[in-house]
């Protein structure tokens, strides 16, 4: 066992996300790393040179001589905007009844949504890039919603033919909404050691270059901070055009009011560790129900709750603006299809609103506020 790595002796289910072309239920074999020892890591790594959004996003890195020559890192304007800092919310569009290999969302469904989302969000994230996310960002670009999209494309291990026609379908959708589509991320957790879908990392590289010589703009992976604290991590950091990192306090053990400096260890760890990167926050998040029993029930200490969920995102959401860190919070909708069949599966319970879209109370005010404005007479 490596001196920084603390592995959990009961692994749990692993969420899934939506859209993956195939989906096997996977454990989690240990989320969380102890966290002394990175916050450690970052006083030793302290004296490494800060860059600003803007340099993070065009400075490329040292390449060796058995490296391929690449293009310039892409700059994240598609995406953040010229301020470099943008709100975002994780996307799955599944309501009771429906999941990725089911039944999909209606249009209305869909258009009901996003209306929803632009509300409150200016950047918008989904998972893959089959007919419903093809749908979404129709809605987006039709009705001109104010949101920017970092699309997905799902790679997991099971076939080659599986992981072309994401590949091929993210490129076919960058390229037909260039004016949505802000980014391009290849994968989706592939590389962590608890993973469920490891892919090898050889092979994720040659996705991401793949699809960032057919496209134009900026190309990423996504994967949890403890794949970005390793050394191995440098060679896929090489090929993107910023790092996007998953941290969630409630499964690495943190209590609520331990979250959001937790947060900020990961954060500053991987920013310390890839200097030339804009870090986005790709998840984080607090879940509102829990089965009192079970392996998640073991392994998180952190109370769930929707008034935990609230001071949760009230904390987050302002440190996050005050250092300008973009993220993508999750997520937007809870969703039923997630975990196991009992009713309580946490994994179900992360939204910032309900199965029936009413909104719980981390979002109920900045609702009601956006619902008076919308029915107020012009």
């Amino acid at each position: 066992m490596e001196g920084t790595n603390v592995r959990t002796e009961q692994p749990i289910e692993r969420r899934r996300m939506w859209l993956e072309p195939r989906r096997s239920d996977g454990v989690r074999a240990g989320r969380w790393l102890g966290w002394a020892a990175v916050a450690a890591s970052v006083a030793c790594a302290g004296a490494a040179p800060r860059t600003s959004s803007d340099e993070r996003a065009q400075t490329r890195p040292g390449s060796t001589s058995d490296e391929p020559e690449r293009e310039a890192r892409r700059s994240l304007g598609p995406l953040l905007g010229d301020s470099g800092f943008r709100e975002g919310i994780a996307y799955g569009p599944h309501r009771a009844g429906q999941s990725p290999d089911g039944a999909q969302p209606s249009d209305a469904e869909l258009a009901e949504d996003l209306e929803i989302l632009a509300a409150h969000w200016s950047m918008l994230r989904v998972y893959g890039a089959g007919e419903t996310s093809e749908r979404v960002l129709r809605h987006v670009r039709d009705r001109r919603l104010p949101l920017r999209v970092m699309l997905g494309a799902w790679v997991a291990p099971e076939t080659e033919e599986a992981n072309e026609r994401e590949i091929r379908g993210a490129i076919e959708l960058a390229r037909a909404y260039p004016d949505v589509v802000g980014a391009v991320c290849v994968g989706n957790e592939t590389q962590v050691f608890w993973s469920a879908h490891r892919v090898p990392t050889e092979r994720l590289i040659e996705r991401i270059r793949q699809v960032r010589s057919e496209v134009t703009q900026p190309v990423t992976t996504a994967d949890d901070y403890n794949f970005w604290n390793r050394p191995e991590s440098q060679a896929v950091a090489r090929e993107i055009d910023f790092v996007v990192l998953h941290a969630y306090a409630m499964w690495n053990r943190q209590t609520l009011d331990d979250a959001v400096a937790w947060t900020a260890t990961q954060v500053e760890a991987i920013r310390a560790l890839h200097p030339e990167h804009v870090v986005v926050l790709g998840e984080t998040g607090w879940a509102t129900t829990m089965h009192p029993s079970g392996d998640a029930a073991r392994q998180i200490i952190g109370a769930a709750g929707e008034a935990e969920q609230a001071i949760f995102h009230q904390r987050f959401t302002e440190w996050a603006a005050r250092i300008e860190l973009p993220y993508f919070f999750f997520e937007a909708f809870d969703e039923p299809w997630k975990g196991s069949a009992h009713p309580d599966e946490v994994e179900k319970h992360w939204g910032l609103f309900r199965l029936d879209r009413t909104p719980k109370p981390a979002m109920a005010r900045a609702h009601a506020t956006w619902l008076d404005q919308r029915a107020a007479p012009r």
